[in-house]
């Protein structure tokens, strides 16, 4: 495993210091940021999360924002510099609030990644590790997420998890390379 890994995923829970340390890692690489932000601004708390990740951030980065073809996103910035995917869990949410079955978007980001020239930090949550939702859409939501989170691991050099604004790191294990 080289020093400087090309895809790396970021997860964790809701404020768990996910995004911060997904800012961090990217911070390791030299050159632009770019910032591919998948969220949209239904409502005004949204707007608020918007702000305060923008301000946190500050004015080093280029913001792309993208909230369906993420893959395409990332082929058209690939050589530009070191991008952080801000985030997976509501890029999938997207794509199913189109109805649209996410399955084929997942595998077409885990060839884009496979293809990268340029470093990507991709931040996402973990849901699976509360009670069984109550509703078919939920469960659904849930399985889907967890099956992409799978994926996009599977095709990253490193992954790490967000705990109470600690970092831990997963992939690759210590003392293996």
């Amino acid at each position: 495993m080289s020093t400087d890994p090309r895809i790396t995923m970021v997860t964790g829970g809701a404020r768990s210091g996910k995004s911060a340390l997904a800012e961090s890692l990217a911070a390791r690489h030299q050159g632009a940021r770019i910032y591919i932000a998948t969220a949209e601004a239904w409502d005004d708390e949204m707007t608020q999360r918007i702000g305060l990740h923008r301000t946190r951030r500050g004015g080093d980065w280029q913001t792309v924002e993208e909230s369906r073809d993420l893959a395409g996103a990332l082929a058209r910035t690939d050589g530009q510099g070191v991008r952080l995917v801000d985030c997976l869990t509501l890029w999938l949410s997207n794509l199913m609030a189109d109805e649209d079955e996410p399955g084929p978007q997942v595998a077409a980001l885990c060839r884009v990644l496979g293809a990268q020239q340029s470093p990507v930090v991709l931040v996402t949550n973990e849901l699976g590790l509360g009670i069984v939702p109550e509703n078919a859409l939920a469960r659904r939501f849930r399985d889907e997420h967890g099956w992409m989170n799978q994926a996009v691991a599977g095709v990253a050099d490193e992954v790490w998890m967000a705990v109470s604004g600690m970092p831990l790191r997963l992939k690759p294990q210590r003392g293996t390379s």
